[in-house]
């Protein structure tokens, strides 16, 4: 991933995505780690179900009061509006009319919007801009103020005033007594709640509005979207087309810088002098405006930024090389369903970018190894599995085996150790079955394509159909990737028709009379 080719390639595409307006400098909502202290992309967030609650706050004002209900009240510090559907007629006469934040006692707009969900809550909506996907762009609608509370290690800050210093769940005990104690809480509701959690550490994520390099990525969707559309990508098993359609079609721009120590630093060099910034494939001796001293940006880049040319820049590109021109594009990807978003997708809409075509026609998802009961094998879990272990002790062929046997495109499958245990002594069979007949080869001529069809009995003939019917079951499910079946195939085989029925025919015409 680091190699001097491979960085020369991050850096081309960074450039010209540049250029061409697609990758831009803002204060924008992202995913923020606060145990990790770096932003995440949308695909690096993974959603868990908690137990939480439904805090319904009263928002006094003068024209009326408002009731929002939160999953967050320690967010409410940093509301700067309430928005409501303006078609609902509970709340027609209250837009643009304003009412108290509880606590701070600031007044806040109340705005119409069409993203309110009359149905849900009380079809009031606290706005708090700076830490609300959805928040920041109604806020954007409507010139909402951004005023975020936390610090970047997930502390209130200055702006939650009296709260400062406190951790989130500290400020959210307190802020719920002063609303009980100022009879502004209205009730709890139990709830299940589907909460962000870091894909590293495993923490939750939280919402941050930060000044971070993007992606504008639906120029780049529309055509990988399109790809699938049309049927020049397939992806096996079909089911989950929809899914990557479903992602491309409601894709963000995808935050692409990270405040971590290791990674392609991004090629930004600015001048503390004049403010000028500058995007370059080479650093810049001086500061192109005033001459002055330039400083490079000390974020790195998303390590799926870089992964995502891997089909083209392993190959040597940007150099028109022999391997790039014989290699790209290739047929089948073999991917893991997890990564599909990750690192799959990245591939497509870069390759159709930089090279002007699919870098693959085909996606092959299979899997996850899970353990026996079903679980992802984690270190914190301590339910992983060595292989190197498991081959010592029963052979590579019956490790494989055992992960390929009975296997569906995009299905888990559970690891089992007597399972593994079962095609070492399949194993076994073949190496014995094998020993037997190269005992009995003596006699026999040299090219054994000599033997006429005369001298076939019935077990003879019978054999080689049985053989032809399973090269030709195997052959079409490899074709159609159902590698589950032709292990099926090749066991049923093996085991059954060669060695239990025409093994045995022939021990009595290689042994009788």
């Amino acid at each position: 991933t680091m190699d001097e080719g491979l960085n020369k390639a991050v850096v081309e595409v960074f450039v010209r995505l540049y250029e061409k307006g697609l990758i831009y400098r803002g204060n924008r909502i992202i995913n923020w780690c606060p145990t990790c202290k770096t932003a995440l992309s949308d695909a690096e967030v993974e959603y868990e179900e908690q137990d939480t609650s439904l805090w319904y706050i009263r928002y006094p004002g003068a024209d009326g009061d408002v009731v929002v209900a939160t999953t967050r009240p320690e967010t409410m510090l940093g509301d700067t509006g309430v928005a409501v559907n303006p078609e609902d007629p509970r709340y027609t006469g209250l837009v643009g009319k304003a009412v108290t934040l509880p606590i701070r006692d600031r007044e806040i707009p109340i705005v119409g919007d069409a993203y309110v969900d009359p149905a849900f809550g009380t079809g009031a909506v606290k706005m708090t801009p700076a830490h609300d996907p959805n928040d920041f762009e109604v806020g954007r609608r409507h010139g909402l103020p951004v005023l975020r509370v936390l610090t970047d290690d997930g502390y209130m800050n200055e702006n939650a005033g009296r709260f400062q210093g406190m951790t989130r769940s500290e400020c959210r005990k307190k802020v719920v007594e002063e609303l009980e104690e100022l009879g502004l809480l209205v009730k709890i509701e139990p709830l299940q709640h589907n909460v962000g959690t870091c894909y590293r550490c495993h923490n939750t994520v939280e919402p941050m509005v930060s000044t971070q390099w993007f992606v504008e990525m639906a120029p780049l969707a529309k055509p990988a979207a399109e790809a699938a559309r049309t049927g020049a990508l397939t992806f096996i098993p079909e089911r989950f087309t929809k899914t990557y359609l479903n992602w491309m079609d409601n894709i963000r721009d995808w935050c692409i810088s990270r405040q971590l120590w290791w990674g392609h630093r991004i090629p930004a060099y600015y001048c503390d002098d004049c403010g000028e910034m500058v995007v370059a494939r080479k650093a810049p001796g001086a500061c192109p405006t005033c001459g002055g001293a330039l400083r490079q940006d000390e974020d790195v880049l998303d390590t799926w930024f870089s992964s995502a040319l891997w089909p083209f820049s392993t190959l040597g590109w940007p150099d028109q090389t022999e391997d790039l021109a014989y290699f790209y594009p290739t047929t089948v990807m073999i991917s893991g369903y997890d990564i599909l978003f990750f690192w799959d997708a990245r591939m497509i809409f870069s390759g159709i970018e930089q090279m002007g075509r699919l870098p693959f026609d085909t996606v092959l998802l299979h899997g996850l190894v899970r353990d026996a009961q079903g679980r992802k094998m984690s270190k914190s879990l301590g339910n992983g599995i060595d292989p190197l272990e498991m081959i010592e002790k029963y052979g590579c062929d019956a490790l494989r085996f055992s992960l390929a046997m009975g296997v569906a495109p995009g299905n888990d499958v559970r690891f089992s150790e007597e399972k593994i245990e079962g095609f070492r002594n399949f194993a076994n069979k073949i190496w014995n079955a094998s020993r037997f007949v190269l005992m009995n080869l003596d006699g026999m001529p040299a090219d054994i394509r000599a033997i006429g069809p005369s001298a076939l009995d019935a077990g003879d003939r019978w054999i080689l159909t049985r053989f032809g019917e399973a090269v030709e079951g195997v052959t079409g499910n490899l074709e159609g990737y159902e590698l589950g079946l032709a292990a099926t195939k090749i066991y049923e085989f093996a085991w059954s028709s060669f060695c239990d029925w025409y093994i045995e025919l022939s021990k009595q015409k290689l042994n009788g009379e």
